[in-house]
């Protein structure tokens, strides 16, 4: 029997079911006979003539089919939606202060809440792996702590991972997992937590180890939290190098290794930490970021949101240029950096940290096409009047093209932009403070 394998904007229409067994000896014999069985997806794959729609491709194992490709025993018919033309529908990821909630749709039509998780518990981050399809979600619990659960199915139960959890010896607990990063080796993940480490899988995030030579470094003495505690929050692998990756620890700056963590550098030669007093500046160890992106397709550039200052760095993070002059304000926390022109980045500035909403009660992203010589508001469907904050992690892409881009506020808000930021919809409002967004 042939196997139907769909993408997630259809899965609601089969509760959740990604594979389907059917009987058919075509692909279109397939389509029906799934369209027969699910009455609700009559119309999503094949338009009124019996025409594959549009923007679906077909693939038959690994090569591209057509409706009339003879299927047998064991052949999987995969059902794609094409990146170009139309508006896919988009799922997002919001995790928030009561838990993680999952928005379908797209910027034409609306989104809307599908699905909730963890009702009643923080979940801190959330991600799917698009190379196993795999979801993860931190959840902090108010009473029993923090644990990172992992699931393939969002219609099925989220499974406990063994971890990450700090070896004995270390004497420290984790407190809060902030960052979930998908590494380039197979089934190798990464996570950050607090207090500062950076803890590592190869089995897809089922169980992980410790980083020791980070955990381990003889300056952590010296190492100071911000507001938000002592916590390693951006990892930034390497595109098809598994061995060099980027960290960044909240407040004891970037750190960078090039042998998979058995040994760490310093990044933070150009940082100006204007929070302490000058005299001090050039030996102290409190450089406060706030959050950083690499370039996918120039890894040695990388941009940085500092606690006062948004900085570019073109050499792998070694030395660092402030680029935050012509910004209303150059503290905050949200960045985004463009998957396919390093030339490109988006911020959302906030007043100083003495108040952290934005300027002057109205949101407005910030681009860069230049690499931070001049930056341009784009305000185009955001509202006139919120004061509102957006953290580290509650600025996403989607990777498409033209570029999606997607935030949530601690004020409950989601906003989605079809074109790169040049207009904005609202995609969700009343929800639980946002604290961390990614689009899957």
């Amino acid at each position: 029997m042939p196997t139907v394998v769909l993408p997630s904007p259809l899965l609601r229409h089969t509760d959740g079911a990604d594979r389907i067994g059917v009987e058919g000896t075509t692909a279109l014999d397939a389509i029906r006979a799934l369209e027969a069985r699910r009455p609700s997806l009559k119309g999503w794959v094949l338009d009124e003539r019996g025409h594959l729609r549009e923007h679906v491709s077909l693939f038959v194992n690994d090569e591209s089919a057509a409706l009339d490709r003879p299927l047998v025993d064991g052949d999987e018919l995969y059902i794609v939606h094409a990146i170009s033309g139309g508006a896919p529908e988009t799922e997002i990821l919001v995790a928030t202060r009561k838990g993680l909630f999952v928005l379908r749709g797209d910027t034409d039509t609306g989104f809307a809440v599908s699905q909730r998780h963890f009702a009643g518990e923080a979940a801190e981050f959330a991600i799917r792996d698009t190379r196993s399809g795999r979801y993860f979600t931190g959840v902090t619990h108010g009473q029993f702590g923090p644990r990172l659960c992992w699931t393939d199915d969002l219609s099925q139960e989220w499974q406990q991972a063994d971890g990450p959890i700090f070896p004995e010896g270390t004497e420290a607990a984790v407190d809060r997992i902030w960052v979930i990063q998908p590494g380039e080796a197979d089934g190798e993940i990464w996570a950050g937590v607090a207090p500062a480490a950076l803890f590592h899988s190869t089995d897809n995030g089922e169980s992980w180890s410790l980083s020791r030579a980070l955990w381990d470094q003889p300056s952590r003495p010296e190492w100071q939290g911000g507001m938000g505690g002592l916590c390693l929050h951006s990892i930034c692998p390497w595109p098809g190098d598994p061995n060099r990756l980027t960290v960044a620890v909240s407040a004891a700056g970037v750190w960078h290794t090039t042998d998979g963590g058995a040994s760490w550098s310093h990044g933070v030669d150009g940082l100006v930490p204007r929070y302490l007093p000058e005299e001090v500046r050039a030996d102290t160890h409190q450089h406060c970021v706030h959050h950083v992106e690499r370039s996918p397709v120039e890894p040695t550039t990388l941009y940085l949101q500092f606690h006062g200052g948004v900085y570019r760095s073109d050499d792998g993070g070694s030395t660092w240029i402030d680029i935050g002059a012509g910004l209303p304000s150059d503290f905050g926390f949200p960045l985004v950096a463009d998957p396919s022109d390093p030339d490109r980045a988006w911020v959302i500035p906030l007043v100083a940290d003495v108040d952290r909403v934005t300027p002057e009660g109205r949101i407005t992203v910030y681009e860069t096409r230049d690499r931070g010589a001049t930056w341009a508001a784009r305000t185009d469907g955001l509202p006139a009047s919120a004061y509102a904050t957006v953290l580290r992690q509650a600025f996403a892409h989607d990777g498409r093209q033209p570029l999606g881009l997607y935030f949530g506020s601690e004020q409950g808000a989601v906003y989605a932009s079809p074109d790169s930021g040049a207009s904005w919809v609202t995609a969700a409002e009343n929800l639980p403070p946002v604290l961390a967004l990614r689009v899957s």
